[in-house]
């Protein structure tokens, strides 16, 4: 092999082949460690040897870069001693927990419901259900607070072992904080009172928009005009190696973050300072005051990325009629539908009571079931079409009021109006249903997003995408969307918000987890990588790749994806593309069929529920509570395993117009739903294995995601932090590939961590938060990886 040979170019090399090789030099203990990173910085065999220290008689090498800021790495925990019966006693008392939860939610709804039915007429039952829903309103937010201070007082810096009586505390703490209807308030001055109540240390003038509530909030510290984006994570607590692990997360006054980032414990910005989106700040990093910086783990950059939207008039008044708005919302409209809906109907609509059956001797009448399914019927096929024409309605008449590069301030008439535009234009049911089809391209352009001329590929966009402003987003022509983009479309300060058109350009391909922001420097026929971060600063980047945080260039396509692309000639692309959407109709109509059956399953518990209410009481909505749950978990869990035929899923390389793929496009429409009450316990782990997953014992699973769950092996002892994923394919252009991942025993994934496919990690490994650990990657035992992309990391001082 030449040693000047482009590995890519010259070699036909593509990235799994590369990892492959990173992983068998690694092995050799006379070689230094090469990672994918040093393999695209130095693509030849001279400049690699050069570059990690080979012989340096060579002049073409590029020079090694000096880090900007060194890799820090927090002390890995010795492992939480095993314990058995700890787990199942742990489950035992969770379980007891959603029972006691269950029934007493059941007694105050049966209480409510016979006092609201008791009205002498319409408007008196309206009163009475808004009386009622306000004090439950009150009780559901407040409990979280009252159970936090009995239980726990004010949270500590400490180590809490998994299934312990402490880790039981933490559990109940944590979801009931999370559950809390006052989450729903997120980007409202109510969300940051309410952390405020739970002992959060936070200064005026503070906006936060992530939904990831922080748990362990005595830890946390804002100072005065921070701004915190969506999806950002800062709990101020992390598991490892069956440990839950507290520690504070300090921001300081006018600090900026941006979106998709990852706060790990022990972490700080200083007054004024940015850290920049898909970025996270590991354990011991501290950022000066003023400083901008970036990438995983974060270093310093001047690229700014605070939005330059000027102050406006955000007052103290146009806070608190805002808050005051959002509560009688909830209060007037939303709790009487919710709890005095079912009494208000049954009692004043005489036609809808009747078919409601009232007795238990119904349950074995044909009668019975027939106005089940008729009602069912309605409910989800009527909900289906007024949801569609909601969403493509409402929002277009709103967004008249909305200029685009104009400042409004927060918190008034037109920050309402794009909330609102936000929240109805992200349906998810209804991109799931499109997504992965050729559907989905219509169903985008209702929303109000500008698709250039359409290349129908049949999988344009997944069914997987968020956005703020639908009516600003563009897209190229050609563009392929993988899972999981979320389009930044409005930029935030303390006082302030606007909205900015985002456009990606055409014959780009994206990968999973990408936010992409207004100021983004891709241009045409551009490789976007899982996780990237995408530049904001420097030339467009245009016929390249871009892969990591802070991003690098690679290349746009290797030979290996290219050996599809006989597909995409015209009457070649148009034979295939009709037998695509054909396996993709039977696909929407199964889909639906079965959530229609779910549906009807739903209401037949709910029905059975009012037939023995009369004798059993609130035994008998509690009853029909957990049954509604564990029907939910099975019936939509054998729904996914027999898209599968209950077999193993293979290893897949093909085209997106082989039937392979199309039968996995089937599974992604049928998987299951998301249990995430099972976050925590032990019912999560029999969930997995419901699902064909190959864990080992003891679990730990606080938010883990596993799109192919037959793919994936997991050994004893292993602790998943909440938002990783567990990804065993991936799609490029018009090439899928797909391939099993391993997971040894008493590994520790970070927060918000992504494995991809084909991935083998060995014993005992601690990946780093936020980390994108590459398809094809070999981890060696024990080892400490951090990184996008991760690399074997070395506990440097970054003082």
């Amino acid at each position: 092999m030449p040693v000047d040979s482009h590995f890519f170019d010259d070699l036909g090399a593509d990235s799994l082949l590369m990892a492959q090789f990173c992983a068998r030099v690694r092995k050799q203990d006379h070689l230094p460690s090469v990672s994918m990173k040093d393999i695209y910085r130095y693509p030849t065999i001279r400049s690699l040897a050069t570059a990690l220290g080979g012989p340096s008689d060579t002049s073409d090498a590029e020079p090694v870069p000096a880090e900007s800021s060194p890799v820090v790495s927090a002390d890995v925990l010795p492992p939480a001693p095993r314990s058995t019966p700890r787990y199942v006693l742990c489950g035992v008392l969770q379980f007891l927990v959603f029972l006691g939860y269950a029934y007493l939610t059941a007694l105050v709804l049966s209480l409510g419901y016979d006092w609201i039915s008791a009205g002498r007429n319409l408007l008196d039952s309206y009163l009475r259900a808004v009386l009622f829903g306000g004090a439950i309103f009150l009780g559901v937010c407040t409990l979280p607070i009252l159970v936090k201070w009995v239980l726990v007082g004010r949270w500590k810096p400490q180590q809490i072992r998994i299934w312990g009586p402490a880790y039981f505390r933490f559990w109940l703490v944590k979801i009931l904080i999370q559950i809390n209807p006052l989450v729903l308030f997120v980007g409202s001055p109510l969300f940051v009172l309410y952390l405020k109540a739970l002992g959060a240390h936070i200064g005026r003038g503070v906006a936060i928009f992530s939904k990831q509530v922080p748990v362990c909030t005595d830890l946390l510290t804002v100072g005065d005009n921070t701004v915190i984006r969506k999806d950002a994570y800062f709990t101020c607590y992390r598991a490892e190696a069956g440990w839950i692990r507290t520690g504070p997360v300090t921001l300081g006054k006018d600090v900026y973050i941006s979106e998709s980032t990852v706060l790990d414990i022990d972490s700080s910005l200083g007054d004024g300072a940015q850290l920049g989106h898909a970025s996270s700040l590991h354990s011991g990093q501290r950022v000066p005051a003023g400083e901008r910086w970036h990438g995983t783990p974060a270093q310093r950059t001047e690229v700014d990325y605070r939005s330059t939207v000027a102050a406006t008039g955000c007052t103290a008044f146009t806070k608190v009629t805002y808050s005051l708005a959002q509560l009688l919302t909830a209060v007037a409209v939303y709790m009487p539908l919710a709890i005095g809906g079912a009494s208000l109907l049954l009692n004043e609509i005489p036609q809808l009571g009747a078919v409601t059956i009232t007795k238990p001797s119904s349950l074995t009448s044909w009668a019975f079931y027939r106005e089940a399914l008729i009602v069912s019927f309605v409910l989800f096929f009527g909900s289906l079409v007024v949801g569609l024409l909601l969403v493509t309605t409402v929002p277009r008449l709103l967004h008249l009021a909305i200029k685009p590069d104009k400042d409004y301030p927060l918190y008034g008439f037109r920050y309402s109006l794009l909330r609102t535009i936000t929240r109805l234009t992200n349906n998810k049911f209804l991109l799931r249903l499109a997504g992965d089809s050729s559907l989905v391209v219509h169903y985008l352009r209702s929303l109000g997003y500008d698709l250039s001329r359409v290349e129908q590929t049949g999988s344009n966009f997944g069914s997987e995408l968020k956005h703020e402003d639908p009516f600003l987003t563009t897209v190229g022509t050609g563009t392929m969307v993988a899972d999981g983009l979320s389009v930044m479309n409005t930029e935030y300060s303390a006082t302030s918000f606007r909205v900015r058109r985002v456009a990606i350009g055409p014959h780009n391909f994206l990968g999973n987890q990408v936010a992409y922001p207004p100021q983004g420097k891709t241009g045409n026929n551009c490789l976007l990588a899982t996780k990237v971060m995408v530049p904001i600063d420097g030339p467009v980047r245009e016929g390249v790749g871009l892969l990591g945080s802070p991003s690098f260039e690679i290349p746009r396509t290797v030979d290996r994806d290219a050996s599809f692309d006989h597909l995409k000639a015209e009457e070649e692309l148009r034979r295939h593309l009709h037998a695509k959407n054909k396996h993709n109709a039977v696909t929407l109509l199964s889909f639906l069929l079965a959530r229609w059956i779910y549906t009807f399953g739903i209401l037949l518990l709910v029905w059975g529920a009012a037939s023995f209410y009369g004798s059993l009481g609130a035994a008998a909505i509690a009853l029909a509570t957990m049954l509604s749950l564990a029907f939910s978990a099975v019936y939509t869990g054998l729904m996914e395993r027999v898209t599968t035929g209950f077999q193993q899923q293979k290893a897949l390389f093909c085209s997106i117009y082989d039937r392979s793929f199309w039968r996995h496009e089937r599974f992604w429409k049928h998987q299951a739903i998301d249990m995430r009450l099972l976050n925590g316990t032990p019912f999560k782990s029999l969930w997995w294995r419901l699902l064909g997953a190959h864990l080992g014992r003891r679990l730990f699973d606080d938010g883990c995601k596993l799109p192919e769950r037959t793919l994936v092996t997991i050994g004893d002892d292993c602790t998943l932090n909440v938002g990783t994923v567990i990804q065993c394919h991936s799609q490029e252009d018009g090439s899928f590939k797909s391939d099993r991942t391993s997971i040894g025993a008493g590994c520790t994934l970070g927060v918000n961590t992504l494995v991809h496919y084909g991935v083998t990690v060995g014993d005992g490994v601690v990946l780093g938060p936020d980390s994108f650990l590459m398809k094809g990657e070999e981890v060696p035992t024990h080892a400490h990886w951090a990184g996008n992309p991760a690399k074997d990391i070395t506990v440097r001082s970054s003082r």
